[in-house]
């Protein structure tokens, strides 16, 4: 079976990925996926009550403090108090049935969202869906409470490493003005306690679980192999340094995701739905199959439906991303999140709240931000390699010589130093320092990464998918074609087609007479205008019957259409007095650096990929102007995370970079999500890294950016480690030298420190 979990007291990113791989090794489980920005786990397999007791000690192991409890799933009896919908017990809104002991729950139980809803929140029957979906109240008091506990843990860290840096600096300055030497060491200890209290107790917990081969046991031996030869400062500055890095991280992590879940804005609250005749205002969860919603002009749609009875213009951009509205009339399907633009219409319901496309869009979210492929810290596996091979060679350094010349002292001391020279300090501060100048380099050129593993995972990527409208293109619609058929020139035709227009609120009809205006081409007043709806506008101009619309104005008006050339977008035909005198075209223009971006990254070895919620006629027309690899068109959020896992499947690492509320999903799935500034909120919070001048040459130098920073990571380590052999031979050859070890570290750190400022320079993307 599977079963969602709670996770409280985890900080830590990297911790939770450990905490992942030590519950999918336990007898009896047959996947466990954390999803560590919604704090949850999708445990499947034998989940007994000892099995859930097992986890949560492997988990409270690796990070004290951790519990993994169970969520309860409180299910919502659904009453309109009309007899019209449904029993108390007969089914809740995710279409379960549920019988009679569903009222039963304790008070103190969980919902499905996995919120605590204090004691009286139960006695009400409706009060809770048991669907998993937040609503507001508690979902904003849960944020919050995420948040503060954030800044508290982020200010109560700053707190201690200022404290440590004051008890540093008294010990170096005490050292060098007083010659009092244990008040100097004390200020030394203390300053390391205060400092390395993480890194020694991560050790201690470790050593008692046998799980010892990572950075921080390495250091802690170093640390402490450095108090014994008398080098205080190393020892302090190795875990002053680490501290220093982990903050950024942490801090990159807790601004990163914050409000993944926060699609309230999106989600209906209520409905009017027609209960015995008449039309009521009820909560939309309690919407079912069937019911006839009445949809008014400005409201949000609350379910997936069909259109009743009415027409009018309905905003899809939430779902499609495409930003004209379409005509809706009887029989057409509508989704849920769709905004109404027009006129009233009804709408029969054709799934339930909690099963239609907005709530879809927020769960797709939340898995897709659980299923996106863990980067562990480079540091981390690193380590993983590194330190068993330290510890060794020290281990043999001490007992190999010593048993053999009878000279412990010598030998031990030796092993000491070694463990100095080949503590990775330089490491440990150079390969973050890399990143955070890639982070700096990329906010200089308005690129915003959320964090050190987004550029080392874009690094990595082999594909990059753009969505079509905002990314690729304005996603604001213009004349981009006029071609007259007969003897009227360009400028008469547009003149004709404007004055005609100005009489229409349809949006293609607004953009030919902003366009009008933009030229400064005259209009005429119309003696007689009127819009026919769905097909464009008749008018009497200068003593001529002008038409102008679609091919179904043309053919209901049995007027020839002499045109066969190819096109995406709106065509507006204009024929005068019977005759078709030419078209206009208006679609969505595409940016200014798009093609450039796609030629660019296609020379750096990059395939690029469209995929896009537009028709895939439009679709294929942009995949040809612009030379991308490969485009789909008509895709929903689903769809496109979908093409997502084939194309990292058959290619690898992929980037996606989209702008729409309806991208959330795939920026979240994606190795790599990266979101325009222009964009909707829900794509800025699961994208990775934020685009400020949403233009697509910004993805080419946040690239170059990615992989200058990767390459010069593996640089330094490459360098850190030949400095540290050439002087561990040197030591072995010759008497250790304490002097040697502390240039092999901090010398080479310094080199290192400027190696990675090297990306700093911006002028070279």
């Amino acid at each position: 079976m599977e079963k969602i979990f709670s996770i409280s007291n985890l900080d830590c990113a990297h911790c939770g990925a450990k905490i992942e791989e030590a519950i999918n090794k336990l007898e009896g489980i047959e996947s466990a996926v954390l999803n560590f920005p919604m704090k949850k786990f999708k445990i499947k397999g034998e989940l007994t009550d000892e099995l859930i007791s097992e986890i949560n000690k492997v988990a409270s192991s690796i990070e004290a403090g951790v519990i993994i409890s169970p969520i309860e799933k409180v299910t919502k009896s659904h009453h309109h108090e009309h007899e019209h919908h449904h029993h108390h017990d007969e089914e809740c809104a995710c279409g379960h049935d549920h019988e009679h002991e569903h009222h039963h729950h304790h008070h103190d139980e969980e919902c499905a969202s996995g919120h605590d809803h204090e004691h009286e929140h139960h006695h009400h029957h409706g009060e809770e869906c048991g669907c998993g979906h937040d609503h507001e109240h508690e979902h904003h008091h849960e944020h919050t409470h995420v948040h503060d506990e954030t800044h508290e843990g982020l200010s109560h860290e700053i707190f201690s490493l200022i404290i440590g840096i004051v008890f540093f600096a008294a010990a170096v300055i005490s050292g060098k003005l007083l010659d009092v030497k244990p008040l100097t060491i004390s200020f030394y200890v203390l300053a390391y306690l205060i400092l390395g209290f993480n890194v020694l107790k991560t050790t201690f917990r470790n050593l008692k679980n046998k799980n010892f081969f990572d950075e921080n046991f390495l250091m802690t031996i170093a640390t402490i192999g450095a108090f014994a030869l008398g080098e205080y400062a190393e020892a302090v500055g190795v875990v002053l340094f680490f501290r220093i890095g982990e903050l950024f991280e942490d801090y990159a992590v807790s601004r990163s995701r914050k409000a993944i879940t926060d699609v309230a804005a999106y989600k209906v609250e209520e409905a009017d739905v027609l209960i015995n005749g008449e039309f009521k205002r009820i909560d939309a969860d309690e919407i079912k199959v069937g019911d006839i919603l009445r949809i008014k002009p400005g409201e949000r749609i609350a379910a997936d439906g069909i259109v009743e009875s009415g027409e009018s213009r309905i905003d899809t951009s939430a779902i499609n991303g495409e930003p004209v509205p379409i005509t809706v009339r009887k029989g057409d399907k509508l989704h849920s999140g769709c905004i109404n633009l027009t006129d009233t219409f009804t709408l029969k319901a054709t799934a339930a709240a909690d099963d239609s496309m907005i709530s879809k869009i927020a769960q797709a979210v939340e898995d897709a931000s659980a299923s996106k492929p863990h980067i562990d810290r480079f540091i981390t596996r690193f380590a993983k390699v590194y330190t068993p091979i330290v510890i060794a060679i020290a281990l043999l350094t001490a007992i190999v010589p010593s048993l053999i010349t009878g000279d412990w002292s010598k030998w031990v001391y030796s092993a000491l130093t070694f463990l100095v020279i080949s503590c990775p300090c330089a490491l440990v501060l150079s390969v973050p320092l890399a990143y955070f100048s890639g982070i700096g380099a990329a906010s200089k050129l308005g690129i915003l990464f959320k964090g050190g593993n987004a550029i080392e995972a874009l690094g990595k990527v082999k594909t990059v998918a753009f969505d079509k409208t905002g990314t690729l293109t304005n996603g604001s619609f213009s004349v981009t074609d006029i071609v007259t058929f007969g003897s009227m020139t360009n400028d008469q035709l547009l003149s004709i087609c404007g004055s005609c227009e100005q009489y229409s609120t349809h949006p293609v009809a607004e953009s030919i007479v902003e366009y009008c205006r933009e030229q400064g081409t005259k209009l005429a007043e119309a003696e007689k205008a009127g819009e026919i709806a769905g097909r464009g506008v008749s008018a009497i101009i200068g003593e001529k019957a002008v038409l102008c619309g679609n091919e179904k104005l043309m053919s209901e008006n049995n007027i020839a259409v002499n045109d066969n050339g190819a096109h995406s977008g709106s065509v507006v035909y204009i024929a005068i007095d019977g005759r078709t005198e030419g078209r206009i075209i208006v679609s969505d223009s595409v940016k200014k650096t798009s093609a450039e971006a796609v030629k660019q990254l296609k020379a750096m070895g990059v395939r690029t990929v469209m995929l896009t919620g537009d028709k895939s006629e439009n679709a294929d027309a942009m995949v040809k102007q612009l030379g991308i690899d490969y485009g789909k068109g008509d895709l929903l959020p689903d769809g496109k995370l979908k093409e997502i896992e084939n194309i990292r499947k058959e290619y690898g690492s992929v980037m996606f970079v989209g702008d729409g509320f309806n991208d959330g999903p795939v920026l979240a799935g994606a190795d790599v999500g990266g979101a325009m500034q222009s964009g909707s909120d829900l794509a800025l919070e699961a994208a990775d890294a934020v685009f400020m001048n949403s233009e697509p040459n910004a993805v080419v130098k946040a690239k170059r950016i990615a992989d200058k920073t990767l390459r010069i990571s593996y640089e330094n380590i490459i360098f850190a480690l030949a400095v540290k052999a050439a002087v561990l031979i040197l030591g072995l050859i010759g008497h250790p030298n304490m002097w040697l070890a502390v240039f092999a570290d901090s010398g080479t750190a310094m080199l290192l420190i400027l190696n990675s400022i090297r990306v700093l320079k911006t002028q070279k993307y």
